[in-house]
């Protein structure tokens, strides 16, 4: 028997913007000046960061993308190339205006994703505003505590996160890196691999959980997928958008 094709989906990306810098170099000796490492610079490389890492994840799954955002934040990191580890990260965040939506026709997207930094471009009243209005699955990852306002979409949050929440939402979804994630009172366990950088696999795992949906209409399947997607990312060193290839 023939497998059918998997589906192409169109999906909605909101989000705040980021870019990610990658300055390798050694650390040789302590500087003369102060008691601090001299980083001694090599080479450098620029990935997409934030929500730009979440469309370049929905892209690698095959994904066509619809991608909104306002100002683009730059992360910094400076990378050790020996030990491979990261020696400091120089965040340059731009606070955004909250993005408006004006004439958005919503029949053309299978689902609605939001990668929500708190960094300006999301507001609560957007996410209202498309729930209202949006008749698909909405699939949110915030650092925002209200998340009851948010109640009616899937909300991704990560272990810290959850912490700090002021209210809750019957759709939330806690990550908690290698012990998985839970919806509910039911705990979806990752696979056990060798972690190199967790850098991004949040991003990986909305991503994958956006598409494991659309392709099974199961959140139960899609929390699966999700977390076979993140634990190839945390594998490699910086952001990695895994494809469909990978998950094979």
């Amino acid at each position: 028997m023939n497998t059918p094709p998997l589906k192409k989906f169109k999906i909605l990306l909101i989000g705040d913007d980021g870019i990610d810098v990658y300055q390798y170099g050694t650390v040789d000796r302590i500087s003369p000046e102060a008691p601090v490492p001299v980083f001694k610079f090599s080479h450098e490389e620029q990935r997409a960061g934030m929500a730009g890492n979440v469309c370049a994840n929905l892209a690698a799954l095959d994904c066509g993308v619809s991608y909104l955002h306002s100002e683009t934040s730059t992360k910094t990191r400076l990378i050790d190339t020996r030990s491979k580890q990261q020696i400091v990260r120089i965040d340059n965040d731009i606070e955004s205006k909250p993005l408006e939506l004006e004439s958005t026709d919503y029949t053309l997207y299978d689902a609605v994703v939001i990668s929500d930094y708190n960094k300006g471009t999301v507001s609560y009243e957007l996410v209202e505003t498309i729930r209202k209005t949006y008749m698909g699955p909405i699939f949110v990852d915030t650092k925002k505590t209200d998340v009851h306002r948010f109640e009616g979409c899937y909300v991704k949050i990560n272990s810290l996160e959850h912490s700090c929440l002021t209210s809750f939402c019957s759709g939330l979804i806690v990550t908690a890196g290698s012990d998985g994630a839970r919806l509910g009172g039911q705990v979806y366990p990752a696979p056990k691999v060798e972690v190199s950088d967790v850098c991004g696999a949040g991003d990986t795992f909305l991503s994958a959980l956006t598409y494991g949906y659309l392709q099974t209409n199961s959140i139960e399947n899609a929390i699966e997928f999700a977390n076979r997607a993140a634990s190839i990312t945390v594998q490699h060193l910086g952001v990695y958008a895994p494809t469909l290839k990978d998950m094979e």
